[in-house]
């Protein structure tokens, strides 16, 4: 299934697509081995590494949380529906895929407002024939057409979980609030949110470094206390379920990350720092290392 999204005119799209300027999607692709990046995108990813080093830990283990998160969900909850806003482009291990390895039922609905994505959104709808998949060009501070949207793929009546995952720290107070509240109430009883977000709380230095590199190339970037993160539940009346509001990589890790494939040491000399950040292995981390809070909501 493909909405009214895909049927844009390449042409139109690439007049939409600014390579002088970072976007958020294509920096995080980049952090995760992606392609679907410009210089400009490699770059802001650069200097983000250049100041915390160890900080493609908070990017991987965000991913991983979702994953996990995800899992959770479509396991062991019995939710069949997402709704994944902030997608960000392709990258393997997408939530329909996740989803539907355990539930070939499973119906999800992506939304994102980079060009650059929705180019690449067709190799997001490739659901197994019981499912289904969707994406939406919109953004996360025009609730109200995301959720007409979905509705065409999903069933608003039966549990849907949605996914805001590292999206957040993106938008200022006085929409990101209002706006989760609005997401929250059309969602019926069961429904679940998956949320992640960045701090300073951990450690601030690191990120306040990354933050810098980013501010500077006009993103919008907010960290958040606990408190700040747990009121997004609080305010939309959802029960967080154990373990809490918690740093990303204490969120149900007992079974650990994948592993990367194992890669020759001539190979990796060959890469620059950026490059090699796919094939580090993020089971070894520590507190110090992140800046991420994670934490699953229940809508009763």
């Amino acid at each position: 299934m493909a909405g009214d999204a895909l049927s844009q005119d390449p042409a139109e799209l690439r007049k939409r697509i600014d390579t002088t300027k970072a976007h958020p999607a294509r920096v995080y692709d980049v952090f995760l081995g992606g392609k679907d990046n410009y210089p400009v995108d490699r770059e802001a990813a650069a200097a983000a590494l250049a100041a915390n080093p160890r900080g493609y830990l908070d990017v991987r283990h965000n991913r991983d949380f979702m994953r996990r998160a995800v899992t959770t969900l479509a396991r062991g909850e019995g939710i069949r529906q997402f709704l994944d806003i902030g997608t960000g482009l392709p990258t393997a291990e997408n939530v329909h895929q996740i989803a539907q390895a355990l539930a070939p039922d499973a119906r999800v609905v992506y939304v994102d407002n980079d060009p650059v994505v929705l180019a690449h959104a067709r190799a997001l709808l490739t659901s197994g024939a019981e499912g289904a998949t969707d994406y939406i060009d919109a953004d996360l501070t025009s609730p109200a057409h995301i959720l007409e949207a979905a509705a065409k793929t999903l069933d608003f009546d039966q549990p849907v979980a949605l996914c805001l995952v590292a999206i957040l720290h993106f938008v200022e107070d006085e929409e990101a609030y209002p706006v989760v509240r609005e997401l929250v109430e059309a969602l019926p009883a069961g429904s679940r949110l998956v949320l992640s977000h960045l701090t300073e709380d951990l450690n601030p230095a690191n990120i306040r470094a990354v933050q810098e590199t980013y501010t500077k190339r006009g993103f919008t970037f907010v960290l958040r206390s606990k408190d700040e993160v747990t009121r997004f539940f609080e305010e939309s009346g959802l029960v967080v379920d154990e373990p809490g509001v918690v740093p990303a990589h204490h969120w149900r890790f007992s079974d650990g990350a994948p592993v990367p494939p194992a890669v020759e040491p001539h190979v990796l000399a060959g890469m620059d720092d950026i490059e090699r950040v796919r094939y580090r292995d993020i089971n070894e981390v520590t507190d110090a290392d992140i800046n991420v809070y994670a934490a699953v909501g229940r809508k009763g």
